[in-house]
């Protein structure tokens, strides 16, 4: 993928992994102009104990353009309310949380537990499974139903997914990736569920043919009229890149197509999944896209907080690039208009690939994320 830089890791457990427990509230933030692709690395639930796919580091910074205010007539509306339940999920299983569990003696496990294992993030499903997926989906959703939170599902299985780069993967055609969704809708149950649906599949359309783009974003237009009507609670996001990557107009035109303005199908959109621009770079941009894109007034965006502390590095780095830090943790209340909530979508500490395999808890990593 080329939009989010890593977000998979092999989890052995059929329950799944991710996590998120609690909503929390603190701290703050490309895709180089090659479009690199970084690798997955974030929890995710899959049977199989290879290492899974990764979504890419996006194509970063250079457009000026993105970075625009919001127009005051949309942005003046108060922030959407948040669903009943405004507390985020943590599942049990994840890597952080098994490498705390084991290293109790470890000096770096205090500030990796309380700055990371305590936050809720996202569980992904990354494998086509579809045999399988429901089952996964629905140990997710009951067990966050338990405990009266929302939990955050990243749908990451649409064909040629990464365009080959190290994410590469995903159903075998579209038809199979439809069947896939049915599955994986199958188990979102009644309550209340927040779908990342398919990180970098709109934002990085541009390596397909137009007959490719054509049905990739009617597959996901259909994928969000799915999940929808299996769970009325649902809120499913749409692929926006990030700020550093396409235009807003030029990403609400491909949006649009792929059914993200349509209340039917969409709750809006997210940004910066498995990147490092600031939370305000993304707020301003995602604004921008929002007003592009029109669709009902109720529309919103979710951000990827889990390491933008410090910003985009210097050059498009994406790779697990020195210097970053954990962002704001996640929450429902932003206090911003037109942006639902900032989710760490990439669990900090899996690496990208540079600092550890692609996907893998690396708590040196996850320390330096933690403590800078």
């Amino acid at each position: 993928m080329v939009a989010a830089a890593s977000v998979v890791v092999a989890l052995g457990t059929a329950a799944g992994l991710l996590t998120a427990l609690g909503d929390g509230d603190d701290g703050d933030d490309p895709r180089g102009t090659d479009r690199a692709r970084p690798k997955v690395s974030a929890t995710l639930l899959s049977p199989s104990t290879a290492n899974p796919p990764s979504p890419s580091g996006s194509p970063s910074a250079s457009d000026p353009t993105v970075r625009p205010t919001p127009s005051p007539g949309r942005t003046a509306r108060k922030p959407r309310a948040a669903a009943v339940t405004t507390s985020l999920y943590r599942h049990p299983g994840s890597q952080v949380l098994d490498w705390v569990r084991a290293h109790p003696a470890d000096p770096r496990t205090a500030v990796i537990e309380s700055r990371i294992a305590s936050r809720p993030a996202a569980v992904w499903f990354t494998e086509y499974t579809p045999d399988t997926v429901t089952s996964r989906v629905r140990a997710v959703t009951a067990g966050a139903a338990a405990q009266g939170r929302v939990p955050v599902l990243v749908a990451y299985a649409i064909p040629d997914r990464d365009c080959g780069g190290a994410s590469e993967g995903g159903a075998p055609d579209l038809d199979a990736y439809a069947g896939w969704i049915d599955a994986f809708a199958a188990g979102l149950g009644s309550g209340e569920v927040v779908v990342v649906l398919e990180p970098d599949s709109i934002a990085q359309i541009d390596c397909l043919d137009e007959a490719g783009r054509a049905g990739r974003l009617a597959a996901l237009a259909r994928a969000g009229r799915v999940l929808k009507a299996a769970d009325p609670k649902a809120r499913v996001y749409h692929d926006a890149g990030h700020s550093g990557w396409n235009a807003p107009a030029e990403q609400a035109a491909l949006l649009k197509q792929a059914g993200a303005a349509s209340a039917a199908s969409s709750d809006g959109i997210f940004s910066n999944v498995s990147n490092f621009h600031r939370t305000a770079d993304e707020v301003a941009y995602d604004r921008r896209v929002l007003d592009a894109l029109g669709g009902p007034p109720g529309l919103g965006a979710v951000i990827d907080t889990s390491r933008n502390g410090n910003g985009a590095p210097a050059g498009g780095e994406w790779c697990d690039p020195d210097g970053r830090s954990i962002g704001r943790a996640p929450t429902f209340r932003t206090g911003e208009a037109r942006i639902d909530a900032y989710l760490w979508v990439k669990l900090p500490g899996e690496s990208d690939g540079c600092k550890g395999a692609a996907g893998e808890f690396s708590p040196s990593y996850a320390y330096e994320l933690a403590s800078s």
